[in-house]
């Protein structure tokens, strides 16, 4: 057994409250990251496709940032990693700056994990952990299932093996990729099936198992057997339909004219960051180049479309064998000569144009090469005229990715009776963003899955983490190249699985039960993800607007009601409860809600209100017990209204006011217009005072 750390030194290296360890705790935490490495493995590759990155990226984040967030972290349950959701966030917040997969995608994507990393640190020091709650139940329910849904449906064009374009509008997307239905790749949907069968069952009927892990084993073996891969090459100049070779010709060429254009885009966007700093004197040129960058981006979006038409004319090129005069046999491909070479019969499909060589597929898309070695260490390189830019959606991955990792966390410890510091799990996540940035990583956070398998293998440490992130280490250095042959689609049906789980329908109708303007909000946002996607930081900020809107809206019109006594002497509502007034001589008020300058004019239109409606009226008592505070704008209307209420003889009483509201009645300006015998400790002194100076009760 392994000695326990002093205190000091515990708050310094908070990792060291794992010790003492003994034999039990280290053998359950070896388990456990063995199980949870079966599962990081597969889902990294998966997420980092996501995100629009090479799968190996997706390695290189389940790597340094785990053991980082595992040993300055708060929940020892806690796994971080690659997760569904902030990957196709990143990859969203990065497409209008950059041409997925190209490097500068990657530098992008590199830098703004060190963004959210920082922003994490920023709030974890400042102890901020409690900002994550403007994102309120229903928005994260709404948000949540929009989310889940599109990353799902993200995935459908590779179940079937067609062409997805990424554009600023996820839904026309969605709609391009349901019309090639009829061009699925049998093999590729049953490859997919397969998968989803064996991971569907296994999660039913031997849920220990790794099911995933053993999908991919399965579904690999298949796609290397029978050659689920397949290409050929072919000159450009042994095309003989000449249309067909100007399109693959026009294909090749858009390529570098859409990433030239998104450099000449992100240049312009940082030219005119450059010319807003500047202030109003540059307001000519701002118009200028805000001009150049809509005619850029209109002239991109030309060439997506014009690229995807043609990646769809191109997506089943039929093989045609016709006998020549010889005897000997001359194979095309749609118009494309091998020489006589067969090929087999059947639907390919073009590819890309490498060198003048024209390469066809006629199977499905395999993982590929991944490289093999650990990731070197690399200063992020910070393009400094987007951080602006990218600032939004850094904060919102920042607060989401928390967000995600606080509600995993309570769940567990709702079971351990750990507890949990938010703030030095902020801290945790945010160095290990920092760190990973300097490893080649994307944005990280804590993940539901994983961190569940975890808490379910009986982790006692956050040595599992470290534990799952060594075996990634081994396939980095020792199995790339076993991952050649597994299929893309299986990659896809494993985020499916991942996230349609977070889909919960009940909830929102729960919600609509509770409170219909929050199901309302909820619904919104949903919508509102859904249509926005894929930029589902915009989906977000509409509802945290609904919100923050619902609640001004709330807090402008609380709860006031004019009083009146049950038959066992109870006081409530005359409205709500259809009771007579405590008196006519005096009417008795009850406000819920502070006085401040989002309400005092509602204050006041309710206690003139009730005086219109008892105008035999000569007192006015205000029960404040759900008063919680008062300011500078509720001060004041206070005393404006006792004296236009004394001017017409009607007295002005508070009864049960907490400390913090009471201390500014007894301010110097309060108290001369409401006398301290006009307060009173409890709402029955006030009463019985009233009922003796007034008159009787009715």
């Amino acid at each position: 057994m392994i000695s326990s750390p002093p205190n000091l030194l515990r708050r310094l290296l908070p990792f060291l409250s794992w010790f003492p360890m003994t034999r039990d705790s280290l053998r359950a935490d070896i388990m456990a990251g063995v199980t949870v490495t079966l599962i990081l493995v597969p889902q990294s590759m998966a997420y980092a496709q996501l995100a629009g990155l090479p799968v190996v990226y997706g390695l290189y984040a389940s790597f340094l940032p785990v053991i980082v967030a595992s040993l300055w972290g708060s929940l020892r349950q806690l796994h971080t990693g690659p997760t569904a959701m902030l990957s196709l966030m990143s990859a969203a917040a990065l497409i209008p700056y950059a041409a997925v997969g190209s490097e500068s995608f990657i530098a992008l994507s590199i830098m703004l994990a060190l963004m959210v990393g920082v922003l994490r640190l920023f709030l974890g020091l400042l102890r901020l952990g409690l900002v994550v709650n403007v994102l309120s139940h229903p928005v994260i329910i709404g948000f949540t299932n929009a989310a889940a849904l599109i990353i799902g449906l993200s995935q459908l064009n590779k179940v079937i093996n067609v062409t997805m374009p990424r554009s600023d509008f996820f839904l026309g997307d969605l709609w391009v990729v349901l019309q090639q239905l009829g061009s699925t790749h049998w093999p590729t949907l049953m490859l997919a099936v397969t998968a989803f069968g064996i991971i569907f069952a296994l999660q039913k009927f031997a849920p220990r198992l790794p099911g995933v892990l053993i999908a991919i084993l399965i579904t690999t073996v298949i796609s290397y057997a029978i050659g689920f891969e397949r290409t050929t090459k072919a000159t450009i100049e042994a095309i003989q339909d000449q249309d067909m070779r100007a399109r693959i010709v026009r294909l090749a060429e858009i390529g570098p004219q859409i990433k030239s254009n998104g450099a000449s885009v992100s240049q312009l966007q940082a030219e005119l960051s450059r010319l807003q700093a500047q202030g109003k004197t540059t307001l000519f040129p701002q118009l200028d180049v805000k001009a150049q960058i809509e005619r850029k981006q209109a002239w991109g979006k030309l060439l997506s479309e014009e690229q995807m038409t043609l990646r769809m004319d191109l997506s089943r090129i039929n093989l045609v064998h016709e006998p020549l005069p010889d005897g000997k046999s001359l194979y095309l491909i749609a118009g494309v000569s091998k020489g006589g070479e067969p090929l087999g019969v059947g639907y390919w499909r073009f590819k890309k144009l490498d060198e003048h060589q024209v390469i066809l597929t006629g199977g499905g898309e395999v993982v590929g090469n991944i490289p093999s070695g650990l990731p070197g260490m690399n200063v992020p390189h910070i393009d400094w005229e987007l951080v602006l830019p990218l600032l939004p959606a850094a904060l919102i991955m920042a607060l989401l990715g928390f967000m995600e990792a606080t509600s995993i966390s309570k769940a567990i410890t709702a079971k351990t009776k750990q507890r949990v510091d938010t703030n030095r799990e902020l801290v945790g996540q945010g160095l290990a963003n920092i760190v990973g940035s300097f490893f080649h990583a994307f944005v990280v956070s804590g993940s539901f899955s994983r961190s569940a398998v975890a808490a379910r293998e009986g982790a006692k440490t956050g040595l599992f983490a470290i534990v799952s992130a060594l075996g990634v280490l081994l396939v980095i250095l020792f199995f790339t190249k076993l991952l050649y042959h597994l299929p893309q689609a299986v990659l896809a049906v494993i985020i499916m699985f991942a996230v349609f789980s977070l889909i919960k329908v009940k909830v929102l109708l729960h919600t609509w039960q509770v409170n219909r303007m929050d199901a309302v909000i909820g619904l919104v946002t949903f919508v509102a993800t859904l249509v926005m996607a894929p930029a589902l930081a915009n989906g977000i900020l509409v509802g945290v607007g609904l919100t923050v809107l619902l609640y001004l809206v709330r807090n402008m019109r609380p709860r006031a009601e004019i009083l009146g006594r049950h038959p066992d002497g109870a006081l409530g509502g005359i409205e709500t409860y259809g009771l007579p007034p405590i008196s006519q001589d005096y009417i008795v008020m009850r406000f819920d809600g502070s006085l401040n300058f989002v309400n005092v004019a509602y204050f006041e239109h309710v206690v003139l209100e009730a005086l219109e409606h008892y105008p035999d009226a000569k007192a006015l008592l205000v029960i404040g017990n759900g008063i919680n505070d008062i300011d500078v704008s509720g001060e004041d209307k206070i005393r404006m209204l006792a004296k236009q209420l004394k001017e017409v003889d009607i007295d002005l009483y508070f009864s049960s006011l907490k400390r913090q509201v009471m201390s500014v009645f007894e301010g110097p300006e309060l108290s001369r217009s409401i006398s301290p015998d006009r307060i009173f400790k409890s709402k029955e002194q006030a009463l019985q005072f009233l009922a003796e100076r007034y008159g009787r009760a009715a």
